[in-house]
Parts: structure tokens; C-alpha cells; sequence
């Protein structure tokens, strides 16, 4: 190998290199950004997805049922308080025998 020819691969090495890093960057900064992409969005199996849908359901039953049971308590309030001519009960007191029960 003489001179000439290493001349020659220098400079053919060279554009060689930028051509690798003008095409390769782009193209490993897109698979790159790919796989970080899928990793944010975890699959999730569709028996899982199932059974998760059915817990928000129950969930929201729940909540509705609970509602419906304080506004019945509300209204049971509302009539024992309209029963007894709006008088406030009675503080609870302790048990009998108890000199701090007022």
C-alpha cells in the first residue's frame, strides 16, 4: 500500500463518516424516541382492562347507593327534629353511677 492510496482513504473515510452520522443520527434518535414511547404506555392485558372496568362500575353503584342512604338520613333527621318542635337532643351522658355525667 503506498502513499497514494492511504491518501485516498482518507478523505473517502471521511465523508463516509459524515454520511454515517448526517443518516444514522436522525434514524437513532427515531427508534429512540419509539421505544420511550412505548415504555410510557404500559400494555395492558385485556382481561386485566375487564376486570378493571367492572371495579369503576362497582365503584360508581357504590357511590350512588351511599348517597342515596344519606339522604335518607337526612330526611330522618329532618322529620325527628320537626317531631320534637325543633328542640335539640339531649346530650348524650355517661354511664349510671358516673359523678362527670351532667
Amino acid at each position: 500500500m503506498g502513499p497514494e492510496m492511504i491518501g485516498l482513504f482518507v478523505p473517502l473515510g471521511f465523508f463516509a463518516m459524515v454520511i454515517a452520522i448526517v443518516v444514522g443520527r436522525p434514524m437513532v434518535k427515531a427508534m429512540a424516541a419509539r421505544v420511550e414511547n412505548e415504555s410510557r404506555k404500559p400494555q395492558i392485558p385485556g382481561e386485566v382492562m375487564n376486570r378493571l372496568e367492572r371495579i369503576e362500575q362497582a365503584v360508581d353503584a357504590i357511590a350512588v347507593e351511599i348517597e342515596r342512604i344519606s339522604e335518607g338520613q337526612r330526611f330522618t333527621t329532618k322529620l325527628l327534629s320537626e317531631t320534637r318542635g325543633g328542640h335539640a337532643l339531649p346530650a348524650a351522658s355517661g354511664p349510671p353511677g358516673d359523678p362527670t355525667a351532667t
